[in-house]
């Protein structure tokens, strides 16, 4: 599926692909990620999509953000927005689908492989449109949840589908424990 000669990039929706990974049951250890797919081609860029809460105190995915862009990522981010729906909920909206399809628009002349680490059906006509550019599709994203993790027809339009659960031995890491409170356990064995 891969030439070692080969011009490939990484689009990742972040989101969808952390969604994919949970619904697994494991994290993604990005640093094999990006040696994993260096070691399949020429690697140009490893794009990484993802919305952020900026006006908390601490954002949870804000330390790695920073860890990718400093691994080498390209890092695309934006502000996500906040609202309330009809029935007083708090909801995030936070959508990078036009972000990353520019940036696989604007880099695919250079490109003979994109890989899409989605299963967004919206990305459909970007893929259509990179394979008339003459540039491979590959989608990432997984089947074997419940339910599917990829939309039909985008798993169709791909050139290939790599199911994320066969990469599991090569870039997945078990996911992280709850993190032990220490104090809590002393006060509940000293009692």
């Amino acid at each position: 599926m891969f030439y070692k000669d080969e011009r490939l990039a990484l689009f990742i929706d972040g989101a969808n692909l952390y969604a994919a990974g949970k619904a697994l049951g494991f994290d993604i250890d990005y640093k094999l990620l990006r040696q994993e797919f260096m070691r399949r081609g020429k690697l140009l860029r490893a794009f990484y999509y993802t919305a952020l809460l900026e006006n908390e105190e601490y954002s949870p995915i804000r330390p790695l953000v920073d860890w990718l862009h400093y691994n080498g990522y390209n890092m695309v981010t934006k502000t996500a927005k906040e609202y309330t729906d009809s029935l007083g909920r708090r909801k995030v909206k936070g959508n990078m689908d036009i972000e990353l399809a520019v940036d696989a628009m604007e880099l695919a002349p250079r490109l003979d492989h994109a890989v899409l680490f989605s299963g967004d059906g919206d990305f459909r006509p970007l893929v259509e449109s990179l394979q008339r550019q003459g540039v491979r599709v590959s989608v990432v994203s997984t089947i074997r949840s419940q339910p599917p993790m990829i939309a039909d027809d985008l798993r169709r339009q791909a050139d290939n589908f790599i199911e994320l659960d066969e990469l599991r031995d090569v870039i997945g890491r078990p996911p992280r424990e709850p993190r032990f409170d220490r104090e809590a356990d002393t006060e509940m064995s000293e009692s």
